[in-house]
């Protein structure tokens, strides 16, 4: 039995945890390379390595997937101090290179000098489509830099390529992720691009990028719907998710066939950053003037949001609930009492459901049944629930109010 626990402890130090094995890279410079400040690792890694995150069979592994900053050329390199195999016979590691090739599209290097080349040619790429918006964000290190928003479509020559590698990163930091049919020509592509200088040249790097799908909406419309956002982990907490999701919306706001704009399975991220740009959007409206918040939500706040931005009815609530929070004195209790009721309207709609439910179970449930439902729509409890519902939203809303601010 010593021997079998000994054994165990041995194959234990074969295992990696995969989101540390494997290390990102977004090249500029040859230097960048062997830069261990230039790094960045997965979030996730669960899609290819099992719930646990961990492979088996490698000590010290080290698993490099290094993009060039434009074109996202790639190297890919596997590296380890040992192998199980070749200490233990009959032991066989997992086969760690076919499961990120189920990924990594055809057309990559493991070559560092290979890779150093393909560097040179990313002087010549060019961001793809047609540029909808520039902006600038300030920098303590580097002052000013210039990012580009673009969209492209997979007409476009050479995107369906760059495609293919833009979207491997999305199996690193979205938990969900799955890749696209990108063929479907019902598909719109926007990416961020940042302006840099080297060796007296302007390049590109690539910052990020939002895929959209197009629905059909009966008769003459359609829906757009936001599937998939990443801005890359060295860009984030830049504020580039807002400029890029502002400029999607603008886009699609001049677009008389749009109905509104919503998203897929929205992350609460996500949500957070929407609720931010719909209210600088909406800010400016006259149904959402100050002086009109504190008569309630309208059907003119609805009409507008609806009509000059393509918002629905359920995200133009969100926008007055927030607008309505920053117009009004909450030390003030009647105005205080009078906000959280007009939010708590709103979240009860789900508790209100249930009783309905349970006025229905009365009707067709025996009586032991009808308690063990009860239980779980208890009127206390709903209370609390719904208190502390209302806590976070408006937790999340002063955030935003204190967003818009600083940006004002």
């Amino acid at each position: 039995m010593a021997g079998v626990n000994t054994m165990e402890k041995k194959l234990a130090e074969y295992k990696c945890d995969t989101n540390e094995a494997i290390s990102l890279k977004l090249v500029r410079f040859p230097e960048d390379v062997d830069d261990d400040g230039t790094t960045f690792h997965p979030e996730y890694s669960h899609q290819l390595f099992g719930d646990d995150e961990v492979v088996f069979g490698y000590k010290g592994l080290q698993i490099q997937l290094f993009y060039t900053a434009g074109n996202l050329s790639t190297l890919f390199k596997v590296k380890y101090s040992s192998k199980v195999s070749e200490v233990f016979d009959c032991v066989e590691a997992d086969d760690v290179e076919g499961k990120i090739r189920e990924i990594v599209p055809a057309g990559f290097t493991c070559n560092t000098d290979d890779f150093i080349s393909l560097l040179e040619k990313d002087a010549n790429f060019k961001p793809f489509g047609t540029l909808l918006h520039t902006y600038t964000v300030h920098s303590e290190e580097a002052g000013e830099l210039t990012y580009q928003i673009h969209k492209a479509d997979i007409t476009c020559p050479g995107f369906q390529e760059y495609h293919e590698r833009l979207q491997t990163f999305l199996m690193w930091f979205i938990e969900t992720a799955s890749f696209i049919d990108a063929d479907d020509d019902r598909w719109d592509f926007f990416l961020v691009f940042e302006k840099y200088n080297k060796d007296g040249e302007t390049l590109y790097a690539t910052v990020g990028y939002m895929t959209v799908y197009n629905y059909y909406v009966y008769p003459d419309k359609t829906r757009p719907r936001v599937s998939q956002m990443l801005i890359l982990p060295p860009f984030q907490g830049e504020g580039h998710g807002a400029q890029l999701l502002e400029a999607v919306h603008r886009f699609y706001c001049s677009l008389p066939k749009v109905q509104d704009i919503t998203a897929e399975d929205p992350s609460e991220n996500y949500v957070k950053l929407r609720d931010y740009v719909l209210v600088k959007l909406c800010q400016g409206l006259p149904s959402f003037a100050a002086d009109k918040l504190h008569l309630g939500f309208s059907a003119d706040m609805v009409k507008e949001a609806q009509d000059k931005l393509k918002i629905n009815k359920k995200h133009a609530r969100r926008v007055y609930e927030i607008l309505r929070l920053r117009a009004t004195d909450m030390s003030d209790e009647e105005k205080a009492r009078e906000y959280r009721l007009e939010v708590k309207k709103r979240l009860f709609g789900p508790y209100r459901k249930n009783q309905r439910e349970l006025a229905k179970m009365r009707k067709c449930l025996r009586p032991e049944e009808l308690v063990s439902h009860m239980g779980q729509m208890d009127t206390q409890t709903q209370h609390e629930e719904l208190e502390k519902s209302y806590q976070v939203v408006v937790e999340d809303y002063r955030r935003i109010i204190e967003r818009l601010a600083s940006q004002a």
